[in-house]
């Protein structure tokens, strides 16, 4: 069963990810022209010079943070409580809102975890999710869970300035276009897992069980929930009319929802040839019931010739054919014998039996 990733209860965070003020901060960041500032720097500071500075901004990520962590930084950043009560939750569909002139983007994580054989209670899917309040001078990005970590987004984006020097919208661009990325990655894994299935399913000696590919269905539902209503807030975010996002992310972001759109359509697919696999599979089951009863009513057909005669000649009666020959009673048996032979083979040339 899928399930949402999150720290444990009782779990301490790594402390080389924590600063000194003991927020879940992971990392702080003021970059000008697209090049990050030397030095560490708490996150009112960094806003304060970022106002100050043209072409500045603050990066801001935190990892599950408590609502009492978000409180200062929600006063810093003068961002609206129900947007924070949202990213402290992490309970959100893919969505796309406004806050005066901060924007609010939820996006679903997931990432492929199966290990081993695929079976019936088989964990193929996790998700988590990623908040980003993104604003004049600043980004924020709230990660839940750990099935898209966004370090590696951050050293990747800081070596290309050009694009870094287009402000907020541009982490915006670089987180949508990592966890996109990772769709596609579970995407082909999924897709090899359901080979494995169908192989089993359509096999000369099929014994793929229902239960696993109901299974598989369970995830590839958690999958689309995930990746389908993202497509709202894309295609807003490269709308002509949305004057908000630069024009030259527009366009990276135009990339992503390419992308976006290949994997909802394969996840369509995916989910169509799941539900053809189950139909495959419960016909199997019903022919297999169905020869399993031919095969009964044949050996039941060839029984019941023994019992009719052996029925007939137990009643006892005086006057009887054969009752007083000789050979009358080895004639009898050799008589049903016969009969039970030609059934035999009649069953056997009729693939009864």
């Amino acid at each position: 069963m899928t399930r949402m990733l999150s720290t444990e209860a009782g779990q301490q965070r790594n402390p080389a990810s924590r600063r000194p003020d003991g927020l879940g901060v992971v990392d702080c960041g003021l970059y000008v022209d697209g090049v990050r500032q030397p030095g560490q720097i708490g996150y009112a500071e960094a806003l304060d010079a970022a106002r100050k500075r043209p072409g500045a901004f603050v990066w801001l990520g935190l990892h599950e943070p408590s609502q009492a962590e978000m409180a200062g930084i929600a006063a810093a950043y003068g961002l609206h409580e129900l947007a924070v009560e949202d990213a402290v939750k992490a309970e959100q569909r893919p969505k796309l809102e406004h806050f005066g002139d901060v924007h609010f983007l939820v996006l679903r994580t997931v990432r492929y975890v199966r290990k081993g054989e695929l079976t019936e209670n088989s964990d193929v899917i996790e998700t988590g999710q990623v908040m980003l309040f993104i604003g004049p001078n600043f980004v924020l990005t709230v990660r839940h869970g750990d099935a898209c970590r966004l370090a590696p987004v951050r050293s990747e984006l800081e070596a290309r300035q050009e694009i870094l020097r287009q402000g907020p919208w541009a982490v915006a661009y670089a987180v949508t276009d990592r966890v996109v990325d990772v769709y596609l990655e579970v995407t082909d894994r999924v897709g090899d897992d359901l080979d494995v299935l169908e192989g089993e399913v359509f096999a000369r000696q099929a014994h793929g069980r229902i239960q696993r590919i109901y299974q598989m269905k369970r995830e590839l539902v958690e999958f689309k929930r995930a990746v389908g209503p993202l497509q709202r807030p894309m295609m807003t975010l490269t709308a002509q009319v949305n004057r908000d996002v630069p024009k030259e992310i527009r366009r990276y972001f135009r990339d992503v929802q390419d992308h976006l759109t290949r994997t909802v359509e394969q996840v369509n697919s995916y989910d169509d040839l799941l539900n053809s696999i189950l139909q495959a599979r419960l016909a199997q089951v019903t022919v297999d019931q169905n020869n399993d009863m031919r095969k009964i009513a044949a050996w039941a057909a060839i029984a019941a010739v023994w019992t009719a005669i052996a029925g007939i000649y137990g009643m006892n009666f005086d006057f009887m054919p054969e009752t007083g020959w000789k050979y009358g009673y080895p004639v009898v048996l050799a008589l049903m014998l016969l009969i039970s032979l030609g059934l035999y083979r009649w069953f056997r040339r009729n693939r009864w039996l």
